[in-house]
């Protein structure tokens, strides 16, 4: 019995998923017919399209999914430890000093083998 439950909603969830994508090709394809009409207008027609297509996927097992992922997303960055201005810094400024360090070594590495191989070649 269970088994028809879930597949009479995995049966619906195609459905919202089908009308979701007809809804958003639909208010797509109306944006460009109606061209000579104030793009405003077509611009919060087509919102208005996108919210209900949003509101509709929203409601199928995929939908909250996504939000239930969003949520554990949003938990996750709340526990983060954000560094101090001073540890940003920090942290920069050796970043940079490595950079310069490397792009120095690499270009007398490149002159000293362009000067060897001038040598030898000439």
């Amino acid at each position: 019995m269970n088994s028809d439950i879930a597949l009479q909603e995995s049966n619906v969830d195609v459905l919202k998923l089908v009308l979701v994508l007809l809804l958003v090709t639909g208010g797509v394809v109306a944006f460009y017919y109606f061209g000579e009409q104030s793009q405003l207008l077509r611009a919060l027609g087509l919102l208005v399209i996108m919210g209900v297509a949003a509101g509709i996927g929203l409601t199928t097992t995929a939908g909250h999914r996504f939000l239930s992922f969003f949520k554990d997303a949003q938990i996750e960055v709340r526990k983060v430890v954000w560094p101090t201005a001073q540890e940003t810094r920090r942290t920069t400024l050796a970043i940079v000093a490595v950079v310069v360090f490397i792009a120095l070594f690499l270009w007398v590495l490149d002159w000293i083998l362009g000067w060897a191989v001038h040598s030898l070649t000439t």
